[in-house]
């Protein structure tokens, strides 16, 4: 008798361990299946939106990866699972520098939208070479915000930096060609010829200076 309750207990105690195994398996696989899934939605989300959420992205996905391995760790058999989550992280990698490279381009795009603002004032739209926003009643204004910060910084730029300025500089004294047609006032163009003066010396010898310095660092 003592030797049948023994071996039922042994039993039991099989069974219940086998019934957690099956549980945990059956726990991992639903975890992984879900976090298979999260990764492969996450391609469905606009880049723009990635780019703003990236910080939450990046941390949701860290948690969730960390979680399912510490599940997985207590299958006696994982290896299966673990090619399955080092493919999906593959595939997240992937995804992440495709978002990386847009979130980069983004933010280059807004440090030039800003360094352009403040060379020609608020008003200026990005990409808009054209300059259509300027007129006869403003574009006194314009150069003189436009020289001004250049002068300001002149230290701090490039010769890359320098090179963009002139392409900007001609762009508005193409659209100054068109104001003048449209009634630019005799007393602002003055102006604008001092300004254009004051820019051209400014802009030659700074660019040389930054050449230098750039050839200089470049022997070290």
């Amino acid at each position: 008798m003592k030797k049948l309750i023994h071996s039922l207990a042994i039993l039991s105690v099989i069974v219940l361990f086998t019934s957690c195994k099956n549980e945990q398996q059956e726990k991992v696989e639903k975890l992984t299946d879900s976090y298979v899934k999260y990764v492969d939605s996450l391609a469905s989300v606009t880049s723009d939106d990635v780019v703003t959420k990236w910080s939450e992205i990046e941390e949701n996905f860290n948690s969730k990866t960390s979680s399912l391995k510490d599940e997985i760790k207590k299958l006696e058999d994982k290896n299966d699972f673990d090619k399955k989550i080092e493919a999906v992280e593959l595939k997240y990698e992937a995804f992440k520098k495709g978002v990386l490279t847009k979130k980069a381009e983004i933010e280059a795009k807004n440090i030039e939208l800003t360094r352009k603002k403040e060379l020609f004032g608020s008003q200026f739209i990005y990409d808009d070479m054209k300059f259509d926003w300027v007129n006869k009643d403003n574009i006194l204004t314009v150069y003189q915000q436009f020289v001004s910060t250049v002068q300001k910084n002149k230290d701090t730029y490039s010769r890359e930096d320098w090179d963009e300025i002139k392409l900007l500089y001609e762009a508005l004294d193409s659209r100054k060609n068109t104001v003048e047609k449209e009634g630019l006032s005799g007393k602002d163009n003055m102006k604008i010829a001092g300004l254009k003066l004051k820019f051209a010396p400014m802009y030659t010898v700074n660019r040389m200076g930054a050449k230098s310095e750039e050839n200089a660092n470049a022997k070290k």
